[in-house]
């Protein structure tokens, strides 16, 4: 015999479950059948794709035996078993990704369901079992090895007998308690219930031994299949209850919260298919980072040949799960020649133009739950527009949404161009590090005041999205702290290039007394704000941020304009300044500018300088 330990932190995991860290109980016989249910998938598609294995799909089954004398629930499989390596692999290393996170979201008692998400599907037997046996003969062996623990003192493994192939897991249950009654599990009602309520949809008969009246009123006792075997998808959509979708959907992609949104679809055609698609409602722990693997589970004719096909799913929708079946493609392709099969590109492009389109339903239908996806996967989005370069631009662009100044909630683009004012021909956004921030801006203030409608862009990615857009039907995107973007009649343009033009010495003297500005000028956009900045050219402020985080080792500046109000009274007292006390506008002038700087939501890069002055001025 081989005694081992779990390592400290898989211990510490197991801790939790012998300690019941997830109340729904239940759910230990709905992970046990479906490991059982992927064990005889295994050894179905071995016997499909190797001649030398002659078995049939009517051979397998599951077994479930219930002993009220022993206490015992026994769930047996004839699929393709472990060896002795497998079974300390998959049994004696819990949650091999993701396990410091399931305790720090423990340790925080976060109320919600982990289980499956962070691998320890099978461990949720402890919170019902004392002591869990294993016993497992691979196919092809002449081996079997029993793997046995009690929890957190560790496991072992040693050799053992077993006639046949495949899987029998033998649960001692629990003492029951005050206030925990464990015999619940040893009733055929209770476990014939779970076994209809979450794996009905099990392609594989789950039998178990039925005890009947029969006509003299004697318990008769026979093996009964439980579960209808049709697989979820096979079945018409109007008769599949949400229910049964969440449950195939909590079981089968280990996330036990309810999907934003079911796509199930039938298509017949040049290529036949039928697919369960499932949008989440939020986020996987591990969706933003390189770890996260995308990709549509792929069947033909029922049987599982991809666990992760990426090929039909575009990266931007890389957030839903689900799965395809077809005849179209056979069986035994290779990874290499699916992704040139064009059976696989007419269904992944049918699946694209579903997805948009239940989107752009929700955005009309169900415009909270839209939002609530937004929320988790808007980000995907909008990667999906600027990082090809707008290639995706058509397929994304409805779907966006940002946030408005009427009411700071969200907008589309179309409902945006919709409230455009009579004659508006562009599009007007405003970036920022927040929503208040933004509404803040001097520049933002004129535009609200003229009643037009800005997107406030928060997200470091926005105004990237908005530069690959480019356009939406035919209105282009303008900044309003860009130099350029001005509300200005012709006349007002005309007299503000004379003002300018009037004090060009003077704006050329503060121009060189400040070194990050491009150019220094009078401006009518601002009602009571004395300064504000703006930008010249492609990079604004918050673009200048985020490209100067990025781990390049390049430095990216933007074109700063320092703009003074010329209605202020500030406008006065620089002219006077530069007639008067030259070295006092020098100060005003890196003054001025600094405000304006924090105004814009931007650091001061010399702070000691500035309240040097500051307290300079206030002491004469």
């Amino acid at each position: 015999m081989k005694k081992k330990q779990f390592k400290t932190e898989s211990k510490k995991i197991l801790d939790m479950m012998i300690n019941s860290v997830y109340s729904n109980r239940e759910i230990f016989l709905r992970e046990l059948i479906s490991n059982a249910s992927d064990a005889i998938d295994k050894l179905y598609y071995k016997s499909l794709t190797d001649n030398s294995v002659k078995l049939d799909k009517d051979d397998f089954k599951i077994k479930i035996d219930l002993n009220k004398d022993n206490r015992t629930i026994v769930i047996t499989d004839n699929g393709i078993g472990m060896t002795e390596e497998e079974l300390d692999n998959n049994l004696g290393i819990i949650a091999k990704s993701g396990s410091s996170l399931f305790k720090e979201i423990n340790d925080k008692h976060e109320d919600i369901n982990i289980i499956g998400q962070f691998g320890v599907g099978f461990y949720s037997a402890f919170m019902i079992a004392k002591e869990i046996k294993v016993i497992s003969k691979a196919f092809g062996s002449n081996e079997a090895f029993s793997w046995v623990s009690n929890g957190a003192d560790g496991y072992s493994i040693e050799k053992t007998d077993k006639e046949s192939f495949g899987t029998e897991i033998t649960l001692y249950l629990k003492d029951n308690t005050d206030t925990d009654n464990y015999d619940e599990f040893l009733e055929q009602n209770r476990i014939m219930g779970i076994i209809r309520k979450y794996s009905d949809y099990i392609k594989y008969p789950i039998n178990m031994d039925i005890t009947k009246k029969d006509d003299d009123d004697k318990d008769v006792t026979s093996e009964e299949t439980v579960n209808s075997m049709i697989p979820i998808w096979k079945r018409n959509a109007s008769d599949v209850n949400d229910e049964e979708y969440n449950n195939y959907y909590s079981d089968k992609f280990f996330d036990y919260e309810t999907p934003i949104k079911v796509l199930h679809n039938k298509v017949e055609g040049q290529v036949s298919y039928n697919s369960l698609l499932f949008i989440p409602s939020h986020a996987p722990y591990d969706y933003y980072t390189k770890e996260y693997e995308k990709g549509l589970q792929l069947y033909t004719n029922g049987v599982l040949i991809m666990d992760k096909c990426s090929d039909l799913l575009p990266d931007y929708f890389s957030f839903v799960k689900g799965l395809v079946d077809t005849e179209d493609i056979s069986l035994n392709i290779s990874r290499e020649m699916l992704q040139q099969d064009r059976s696989l590109k007419v269904i992944a492009k049918s699946l694209e133009g579903k997805i948009k389109s239940a989107l752009e339903n929700m955005i009309t239908e169900d415009r909270d739950k839209y939002e609530k996806f937004f929320d988790a996967f808007g980000m995907q989005l909008k990667y999906g527009v600027y990082g090809f370069y707008g290639m995706n631009n058509e397929a994304l662009k409805d779907l966006l949404m940002f946030y408005s100044s009427k009411d700071k909630k969200r907008v589309t683009l179309k409902e945006y161009v919709e409230n455009m004012k009579d004659g508006q021909d562009k599009i007007y956004y405003a970036s920022g590090e927040s929503l208040d921030r933004i509404d803040m801006l001097p520049s933002v203030e004129r535009f609200k005041d003229k009643d037009y409608e800005v997107l406030y862009l928060c997200d470091y990615v926005d105004e990237f999205t908005i530069q690959a857009l480019m356009d939406y039907e035919g209105k282009k995107f303008a900044n309003v702290s860009s130099e350029s973007t001005d509300l200005d009649t012709e006349e007002e343009k005309e007299e503000l290039k004379k003002v300018n033009e009037n004090a060009k010495d003077l704006l050329s003297f503060m121009n060189d007394s400040i070194d990050e500005v491009k150019s220094v000028r009078f401006t009518n956009k601002l009602k009571n704000h004395p300064v504000c900045l703006s930008t010249e050219g492609a990079i604004s402020f918050e673009m200048e941020k985020v490209l100067n985080q990025m781990p390049t080792g390049e430095t990216y500046k933007a074109d700063i304009v320092l703009e003074i109000n010329e209605n202020h009274p500030i406008a006065d007292k620089i002219r006077d300044l530069y007639e008067n006390d030259k070295d006092a506008l020098i100060n005003y002038s890196k003054i001025l500018y600094n405000q304006a700087r924090l105004i814009e939501g931007l650091s001061v890069e010399n702070p000691t300088e500035l309240t040097n002055l500051i307290c300079d001025m206030l002491s004469k």
